[in-house]
């Protein structure tokens, strides 16, 4: 775990979080904005009713730092046995935190929870710091589709959720970190 993941706290969203869920997925995408087909970076980046469409298809997470969202994820079930994760999003000024990591631990122990197999993800080439995180967390590149999001070019990556050895990894990192964010700080 990386020192400052301890301050950093993974809650599920509520309702009331869809405006600033919407509001941060759209500052963590502005700096990439001219990348996308405007089409593109309109799906990207859902408004407030589009967050709360989302939730109700499927969970949504959120990451706290000094109780403010900086970062959110969410999934929905595909296909048997995939958990497809999406709206992944973390304000460039809470990167380089864990932030991104957290999140995806989040989601995989939810995915193990549920009977998942594997996790599936879209992303644009260009996002080459989200590629790095997903290719360091076991996710590699498929052939499958979609390969373009209104014009804005895509790939497909996808993690395989092999069984117990990895639920029972990611069950230790998910009590680690829950301790760790649980737990006061000490003064000295």
């Amino acid at each position: 775990m990386k020192p400052s993941e301890a301050s950093v706290l993974i809650r599920r969203a509520v309702l009331q979080d869809a405006s600033e869920v919407a509001w941060v997925v759209r500052q963590s995408f502005l700096e990439y904005q001219d990348r996308y087909t405007p089409e593109g970076f309109s799906a990207t980046t859902p408004d407030e009713q589009q967050v709360r469409g989302r939730m109700a298809e499927g969970p949504t997470w959120v990451a706290l730092l000094s109780n403010a969202i900086v970062g959110t994820a969410s999934a929905v079930e595909k296909g048997e046995g995939g958990l497809y994760v999406r709206g992944m999003a973390v304000l460039p000024s809470a990167r380089g935190r864990g932030v991104g990591e957290l999140l995806l631990r989040e989601i995989e122990g939810f995915a193990f929870r549920n009977g998942c197999t594997r996790l599936l993800l879209s992303t644009t080439p260009f996002l080459t710091g989200a590629i790095r995180l997903y290719e360091r967390f076991g996710f590699q590149r498929t052939h499958d589709g979609p390969n373009d999001l209104f014009g804005t070019p895509l790939f497909s990556m996808a993690k395989a959720l092999n069984g117990r050895k990895d639920f029972e990894q990611v069950t230790r990192k998910e009590n680690l970190c829950r301790r760790t964010t649980d737990t006061p700080p000490a003064f000295a």
